[in-house]
């Protein structure tokens, strides 16, 4: 499979579907009129369905292989788990994840970390594989970096951040002794790779960076859901934890790398889901780096 190159570093995709959810139910705060302008533009990118009136999400992760380390950045639905609000993902059985794994010729032995860029549903299903009726560690020899404030939110259990992917897609990993928690406001795991604080969708949701020969990119997780973001980090996915803190962070977000060389790489924005931030009049428009992999 084709790779993209940062410098000494290699960018891998791992998509296992794409999702279809009603454009106004996402972004609960907008209206009709709102969403007229940009329907045929975000349909020609491939990220609005026009019969349906549905935005399209990628689930997707990336692989990144440095000259010290195989990380895995983010783990996508994963399979048997209950999830009977999202059919698609309700005790899925398919092997496109570890098949376009292997077609890495990568086993899942083979990856050093596992950087959760944040614990929600779509993002750390294969953590765990079922065996034997139990949950365990999907990736062996993997340490998960997980931020420790955002565990600490999520598991109490009254709380609306408790959730079944956290019973077990997250757990299992702690109580295996793989998990590395950490503070995604200060950490760097080598000269190549480090995180870049981004919260607001959720309590200390992070971005992966990488840097190596003057070159560099960055792996947004969700800081942003879907490209009209750029011209609206106003509008307000459902899912956000903080919705103001999530709206400055996309500001500064799109500010901090627009225009500066960094490849941009956005887990839900349509294929090929990387680009750079360009400005438009006040705000941006994110401009795809069209080179297949």
């Amino acid at each position: 499979m084709k790779q993209r190159t940062i410098g000494a570093l290699n960018i891998s995709r791992i998509m296992e579907l794409t999702q279809p959810f009603p454009a106004r139910e996402f972004f609960p705060d907008t209206s009709e009129d709102d969403w007229t302008p940009h329907r045929e533009w975000l349909a020609a990118e491939g990220a609005y369905e026009l019969n349906s009136n549905d935005i399209l999400l990628p689930m997707q992760c990336f692989v990144i292989r440095t000259s010290h380390h195989t990380i895995l950045v983010d783990t996508c639905i994963g399979n048997d788990k209950e999830r009977p609000h999202r059919p698609a993902w309700h005790k899925k059985t398919d092997d496109t994840f570890m098949n376009t794994l292997a077609a890495l010729d990568l086993t899942p032995a083979d990856i050093d970390f596992v950087m959760c860029t944040h614990l929600h549903v779509d993002h750390v299903g294969w953590n765990t594989r079922l065996v034997d009726g139990r949950w365990v560690p999907t990736f062996p020899n993997a340490r998960y970096l997980i931020s420790k404030k955002e565990l600490d939110v999520f598991k109490v259990e009254d709380s609306p951040t408790f959730s079944a992917s956290l019973v077990d897609s997250v757990l299992p990993v702690v109580e295996s002794g793989q998990a590395e928690l950490i503070a995604g406001s200060d950490y760097a795991l080598d000269d190549e790779v480090w995180l870049e604080p981004t919260p607001g969708h959720t309590p200390d949701h992070f971005a992966v960076r990488l840097g190596s020969n003057d070159q560099h990119a960055v792996l947004g997780g969700d800081v942003m859901h879907s490209p009209v973001q750029c011209l609206h980090p106003e509008w307000r996915p459902r899912p956000d934890w903080d919705p103001d803190l999530a709206r400055k962070t996309r500001i500064d977000f799109m500010e901090r790398h627009c225009e500066d060389g960094t490849l941009v790489c956005m887990t839900h924005f349509p294929l090929p889901s990387a680009g750079r931030f360009v400005r438009k009049g006040e705000m941006f428009r994110y401009d795809y780096d069209g080179e297949a992999w």
